[in-house]
């Protein structure tokens, strides 16, 4: 069992900043894949960011490539939302996911996937 525990949300200017972080507990963090999602209102769940057990191989969808990163420190069971240049439609609540994996390379871009999620944080981009 993993709890995700994000934080990091907030309102923020068009153009600014915000670095989300997702805690998990247990001992076994680096067995999973995660990934970011983030749901807009009337929008489906949707995979913005996700990444390997390693960290070492990411995707990112294409209206946040090259101003997203994704990033985890397995000491610290942590993954990490790094978001720069953000637009108004970036606006969401934004969740992170574990996938559990026996796999080290592979990502996951899909909610069926993923088996832990974390509560959300809201993300608010004024224009």
């Amino acid at each position: 069992q993993v709890q995700l525990v994000e934080s990091g949300g907030g309102l923020v200017q068009a153009g600014g900043s915000l670095r989300l972080s997702c805690a998990a507990s247990g001992r076994t963090f680096s067995s999973y894949a995660m990934g970011w999602f983030r749901q807009g209102p009337g929008k489906e769940r949707e995979c913005v960011a996700a990444g390997d057990r390693t960290g070492r191989y990411t995707y990112y969808t294409d209206s946040v490539k090259g101003r997203f990163t994704i990033s985890r420190d397995n000491a610290k069971n942590t993954v990490y939302l790094q978001m720069n240049s953000l637009k108004p439609e970036d606006t969401a609540v934004y969740y992170c996911a574990a996938a559990t994996t026996s796999y080290s390379g592979t990502y996951y871009l899909r909610v069926p996937q993923y088996d832990y999620w974390g509560q959300g944080t809201q993300v608010t981009v004024s224009s």
